[in-house]
């Protein structure tokens, strides 16, 4: 009875396992050969055979996103081929994005070629982000811009700019930043060349007119349709304070000269100082010599008394005369 009931245990584990088995077996063959697909694109009228779908499988490409992508390009009426499809996925496209951006593309008659969506696609843009913005414009809004007018006042602009994605120049146009640094330049060219601030705060479209007149589009991936000032704020007296900067820089340059003829004064002083004590030096000392000279005319016999004492009248007269001539000081105008 037990050896009975052993082999029907060991029965049921084989059936068990020929189950799985059979199951694993028939889930590979519906992964290898997927004929749900086939099914699906037969009904849709897709032109798609059974051995097609095996071989992309070993081509590494998923069957399932080749047939949906024929299916929906199919019902929107485009045609596009199978080979198309998997040329762009194996080159590292997205095929589902570039078929939803064509149907998009037909149903708002603009001219999109598959050839075009996907070298938009391929050179790292997002192709359906792009006929959406053809379709429904994008705003931009710029950062804060700086400028100063004429009459030396800093004015702070920010503007709001209405774009367009331009299929044409996708591949190979500048995108967003080069705009936006377009229409700062812009800006900041508008508001320098106005006379006076106030004409600008008065007619702020006048800067729109002027930067939208340039073209600043020109070889970018987008077509501006207007620009708007949103805002426009005035900043700092750039010319008063260029102004007090020049004046202080011009009081240190005229302190600095007058220091310098300062300096030369005093040293001319000290010269003429130098040049005054040399020359009472030799007075002091040519009058030391006098004594000496006189006494040798006493000994050579040249110089008598009567002579010494005519001197010293002469030179007692010299001396008051030399008094009278002076002016009077405080202590003697009594």
């Amino acid at each position: 009875m037990n050896i009975l009931l052993l082999i029907m245990a060991q029965s049921m584990a084989g059936l068990a396992v020929f189950f799985v088995i059979g199951i694993v077996a028939l889930l590979l063959f519906f992964y290898v050969i997927p004929i749900n697909l086939w099914f699906q694109a037969a009904v849709s009228g897709v032109p798609v055979n059974l051995l097609q779908l095996v071989i992309m499988r070993f081509r590494k490409v998923p069957p399932g996103a080749i047939v949906h992508a024929m299916i929906a390009s199919k019902k929107a009426g485009l045609e596009i081929t199978r080979d198309e499809l998997e040329a762009h996925f194996l080159a590292g496209g997205d095929i589902q994005v570039v078929v939803r951006a064509l149907i998009s593309a037909d149903k708002a008659n603009m001219n999109l070629t598959f050839n075009t969506a996907t070298a938009i696609d391929l050179a790292g843009r997002d192709v359906l982000e792009a006929v959406q913005m053809s379709v429904n414009p994008k705003v931009i809004n710029t950062p804060p811009v700086t400028a100063v007018a004429k009459d030396g006042i800093q004015l702070i602009a920010k503007a709001r700019v209405t774009v367009r994605a331009n299929i044409e120049q996708l591949v190979g146009g500048a995108g967003e930043d080069t705009v936006l640094a377009r229409i700062g330049e812009g800006v900041v060219s508008s508001i320098g060349s106005s006379v006076n601030h106030k004409k600008v705060l008065e007619n702020p479209d006048v800067i729109s007119k002027l930067v939208l007149g340039k073209g600043l589009d020109a070889g970018t991936a987008f077509q501006i349709l207007s620009i708007d000032i949103a805002d426009i704020d005035i900043g700092k007296n750039i010319g008063a304070a260029l102004q007090m900067d020049q004046a202080e820089a011009d009081k240190n340059i005229a302190q600095a000269k007058a220091e310098e003829r300062r300096a030369m004064a005093v040293a001319l002083e000290q010269e003429m100082k130098a040049k005054a004590q040399e020359a009472r030096a030799k007075v002091i000392e040519a009058e030391a010599e006098i004594p000496l000279a006189m006494a040798d005319s006493f000994r050579s016999g040249n110089m008598g008394v009567m002579d010494f004492y005519k001197f010293k009248n002469i030179q007692a007269d010299t001396t008051m005369r030399e008094s009278i001539s002076k002016p009077p000081t405080k202590g003697n105008n009594k």
